[in-house]
């Protein structure tokens, strides 16, 4: 699998001041920004920095953020699925999956989601991969954005659209716990018929095991 990783930036101008778009980003970079304390969804934002510099040193691990100056406030993970995830057991060279997804409260509502995975999808070599995301209702932040769990659903529909990511049934039982919870992917424009095949296999595990 050619694991080639094109550059790309943008600048976007929001209401609480211009912020960069760019990935993806190399380690030694990442090592070098700060990481901004409100980006907590995951994990401690220490632990979630060094968490986002191992990615990006696999070979098929890539980071895109969106940087203040010098200071990280938003970021995108791609990378293969977690070897105990169903999505890792066709063992798919071209099946990486959006693992994660933050933007700290400053700048939320500016379009910063959407524009992070747009600047992923300019690197051309996105269309040898189909790229899923599996969307867990007890990730989102309904506290803090103070709304219901279909409002934030509807959201992360419209920001994962952006990136061209669309719904995908699956019987998932993780994913089949809650009506909200959802499967959504894109599928490049390199992927064969027997790659999208094998993908849908992997989506309807259960219904090949009688």
């Amino acid at each position: 699998m050619n694991h080639q990783k094109t550059y790309n930036a943008m600048e976007l101008k929001t209401p609480k001041g211009k912020i960069i778009i760019e990935g993806p980003v190399p380690v030694n970079q990442l090592i070098d920004l700060e990481f901004h304390e409100d980006l907590t969804a995951f994990r401690l934002p220490a632990k979630q920095h060094k968490a986002i510099v191992e990615i990006s040193e696999l070979p098929e691990g890539r980071i895109i953020i969106a940087r203040e100056d010098n200071v990280i406030v938003g970021y995108v993970t791609y990378l293969y699925p977690d070897p105990l995830e169903r999505w890792s057991q066709g063992n798919m060279e071209e099946l990486i999956e959006l693992g994660a997804i933050e933007v700290i409260p400053k700048f939320r509502g500016a379009s910063v989601g959407k524009n992070l995975l747009k600047v992923s999808m300019m690197d051309d070599a996105m269309e040898d991969y189909i790229i899923i995301t599996t969307e867990y209702y007890w990730h989102w932040d309904l506290k803090g954005t103070g709304l219901n769990v279909w409002e934030y659903r509807k959201i992360m529909e419209k920001m994962m659209n952006a990136g061209g990511l669309e719904y995908y049934a699956t019987d998932d039982p993780e994913i089949s716990s809650h009506p909200a919870n959802c499967l959504m992917a894109r599928i490049g424009k390199r992927i064969n018929s027997d790659s999208v095949q094998q993908f849908d296999r992997l989506r309807f595990m259960n219904r090949y095991m009688y």
